[in-house]
């Protein structure tokens, strides 16, 4: 059974309660935004919640935990129900990678915290393995990989949504006509090497750099 797991099967819950929090905060960022400027679809779906439920397709998970990439239920939203259809769109969107950078933030935070009042030097070598495991190799590293990723501007991911409503509206429509090829371009890039070699190596990079400026810029303020 570990085989088949892309994560060891010792950290199996680390992974999945950090998908479960990421995948459903960043949804419900991106539906509680469109709710707050005016937009009921979301709402009106069940959406507007933290409820992990109404969030997790059940396929994108079981795919994540078990081949490392999946996805969550996508939040219907209607553009024309903003005062600013182009301009909330892209705060709509962008939310949604920003929650997951915030989280990550926060895992810092929460870290340095433990390690500042002295609450993980105190607790046994069990419990200090297992907060360093959860909160940095995992929860800090997923959301912002998660953060990143979305931010790449191919279909379906956010960071595509944002540059669309940036352009123009003739090349936004030119883009949506021909939004298919854009996906099998993402599954080139991410899926098949060396292409993947370009895209996701430098991404895991970053990753890292990001998790460095982090403790970096939080440490000092409890240690």
């Amino acid at each position: 059974m570990e085989s088949l797991l892309w994560f060891p099967f010792n950290e199996f819950p680390f992974v999945v309660l950090t998908f479960i929090i990421a995948f459903t905060v960043h949804e419900f960022a991106h539906a509680y935004s469109a709710y707050k400027f005016g937009d009921m679809t979301a709402y009106n779906a069940g959406r507007v919640t933290l409820n992990p439920r109404v969030h997790l397709d059940v396929l994108g998970t079981i795919l994540i935990l078990l081949a490392g990439f999946g996805w969550a239920k996508p939040v219907p939203v209607n553009p024309n129900r903003f005062k600013n259809p182009r301009l909330m769109s892209i705060i709509v969107t962008a939310v949604g990678p920003l929650s997951n950078l915030l989280m990550a933030f926060i895992a810092f935070v929460i870290y340095f915290l433990l390690l500042g009042t002295g609450v993980y030097e105190a607790s046994s070598i069990g419990v200090q393995e297992a907060l360093s495991t959860f909160l940095i190799k995992y929860f800090a590293y997923i959301n912002i990989l998660l953060f990143l990723f979305n931010l790449i501007p191919l279909p379906p991911l956010d960071g595509y949504r944002i540059i669309s409503n940036l352009l123009p509206l003739r090349v936004q429509m030119k883009l949506e006509q021909n939004i298919h090829w854009g996906m099998i371009i993402f599954l080139l890039l991410v899926f098949i090497p060396p292409l993947n070699d370009v895209t996701i190596g430098p991404l895991l990079s970053l990753v890292y750099d990001i998790m460095l400026w982090f403790g970096k810029i939080i440490g000092p303020w409890f240690l």
